[in-house]
């Protein structure tokens, strides 16, 4: 299944590869360059029709479980001192998304959103230390039904230009379904209450909306 977020980029981009495709057919009898171009032209539609895949994934619910908000690549696991919101120490979780990664992202447990802003801002490289302050990126924090707030951030990367959302304050969300998209090589960072347990490693890969990143207390 193809995500909606891609359907005027690909749409575009196999426009534009059919004309490149039809005036080197149209005016070249070269051989060699004629199934050149069009290898190049099926490699270069396969890459963007995988960046906007969006598989089915089964979310188990479970109110004590943080759920992956996106597939990617665990490369942050530590406390911090979160500045937006809670304005105190926090386990991070981040999760680094590759081009090659489903991007689209999910929500993490069931609940209220309680607050949500989003930040214009530079494009650093995802892994970046002042990616997470700097760059665009949305900050969306909801609360469960036992008043547990979990906090996670969209973060653009050095190629993404566009984060898409599809939530607000005071919006009632289900655990593991889509909250958002981002184009193009990304981050999420996840905030849990130091006290959870985390359930993943360093370097592991993830599956949004399947992998549990932590248990609350």
């Amino acid at each position: 299944m193809i995500h909606r977020e891609g359907y005027t980029i690909l749409i575009t981009t196999f426009v534009v590869l059919a004309v490149i495709v039809y005036l080197v057919f149209r005016f070249s009898d070269t051989a060699w360059l004629r199934y050149l171009i069009v290898f190049a032209a099926v490699v270069v539609f396969g890459l963007f029709t995988q960046f906007f895949r969006n598989p089915a994934r089964n979310t188990v619910l479970n109110t004590n479980h943080v759920i992956a908000p996106a597939d990617g690549k665990v490369v942050v696991i530590e406390n911090v001192e979160e500045p937006e919101y809670f304005k105190g120490t926090r386990k991070q979780i981040s999760i680094f998304m590759s081009p090659l990664n489903v991007h689209v992202n999910r929500n993490p447990i069931s609940g209220v959103v309680s607050y949500f802003k989003y930040h214009p801002g530079k494009y650093l490289v995802a892994w970046h230390p002042k990616s997470s302050t700097d760059n665009e990126r949305t900050t969306t924090v909801i609360k469960n039904d036992d008043g547990e707030e979990i906090l996670f951030r969209q973060i653009a990367g050095a190629v993404a230009r566009r984060i898409c959302y599809y939530v607000d304050t005071g919006d009632t969300v289900k655990q593991g379904e889509e909250m958002g998209f981002i184009k193009f090589g990304s981050r999420i960072d996840v905030f849990v209450p130091t006290d959870s347990k985390i359930t993943v490693d360093i370097d592991q890969i993830t599956r949004g909306g399947e992998t549990v990143l932590a248990e609350l207390k």
